[in-house]
């Protein structure tokens, strides 16, 4: 069982409402004089993106076990920092990807694991809405770690590597920037031996949220496929042929919350369903990402590889 014991944020008076609200004993309005007092078996960061990683390192500070919410670093230098202290002080660090852990996700899995779609031969994920437009907020302002990639790339990603695996040969990258400056849309191929994945995300347009797996066999279609409740399997000929809806799970928190609590019981540094280097590849793509903004933003281009060339050549 997990107790409460203690709330802490930013505003003093902000930290006394939530916890009095919650039935909390104590609170605090700083994070570090939490960690130094109450000695947590462990600590859920769910701060915005821009914080993760100061956070994360406070709390390997005092040699405290992390579960930090997606995406975890905003490039890979800050997860190459947390997780090489991870590993040489023996401390536990996950990133919070709770759609790994959805049982429509596992069911999906399961079926591509058995073959039920012969071999892939394509698949795509999308994930798009319309975000409340306001630069000050943290869907659009630079300073909150807005943007596509680290508000929703992240999820298509984790997902698709979470099927397919790290094999791709390169990535093929496509970003519309917003009038803050943050990445609005993008359009991502990773180019596999055999297939192309395709990942389109948006902040400005109400995509048609699902996650397609094709095969030689026939298809794994799972709608929403980052609050996954549902995973419809269809044969070669477009049957459904099997189709599973989640009925039971009430809040997905759960799932990684118990992976965390297991790993660190067992005194395992990272989960073998997010383990550290499935959270580094993202953050070396958010390094890629960024890479081709700047590009764009100074006029120049990108070949079909990532490399950067000189606007006119």
């Amino acid at each position: 069982m997990v107790y409460f014991i203690a709330d802490t944020s930013k505003s003093l008076s902000r930290a006394e409402t939530f916890a009095r609200e919650n039935g909390i004993e104590r609170w605090y309005g700083n994070y570090e004089e939490l960690l130094k007092n109450e000695k947590p078996d462990a600590v859920y960061i769910a701060a915005t993106s821009n914080d993760h990683y100061r956070l994360t390192m406070m709390a390997l500070d005092y040699g405290i076990p992390v579960l930090c919410e997606k995406a975890m670093f905003q490039n890979s230098g800050q997860a190459s920092v947390v997780f090489a202290r991870s590993e040489k002080e023996k401390i536990f660090v996950m990133e919070a990807m709770w759609s790994r852990f959805l049982p429509a996700v596992r069911t999906a899995a399961k079926w591509l694991e058995q073959g039920r779609i012969g071999r892939v031969t394509a698949a795509e994920a999308a994930i798009g809405f319309l975000a409340p437009y306001e630069p000050s907020n943290r869907y659009f302002n630079p300073a909150l770690g807005g943007g596509a990639a680290l508000d929703l790339t992240v999820y298509t990603f984790e997902l698709l590597t979470f099927f397919l695996g790290h094999g791709y040969l390169r990535e093929d990258v496509t970003v519309y920037p917003s009038e803050t400056g943050v990445d609005e849309t993008e359009h991502i191929v990773l180019e596999y031996p055999e297939f192309p994945a395709v990942m389109t995300t948006s902040l400005r347009a109400p995509l048609e949220e699902q996650l397609v797996l094709c095969g030689t066999e026939g298809r794994i279609v799972v709608p929403h496929p980052h609050m996954a409740e549902e995973a419809i399997l269809f044969d070669r000929s477009g049957k459904c042929v099997e189709a599973y809806r989640d009925t039971e799970t009430v809040n997905g928190f759960q799932y990684e919350i118990r992976e965390a609590m297991g790993c660190i019981r067992e005194g395992r540094t990272e989960s073998r369903a997010v383990p550290h280097r499935d959270t580094m590849a993202c953050a070396e793509l958010f390094d890629r990402i960024g890479e081709v903004m700047e590009k764009k933003k100074s006029g120049g281009c990108y070949d079909r590889k990532g490399n950067s060339e000189t606007e006119g050549n």
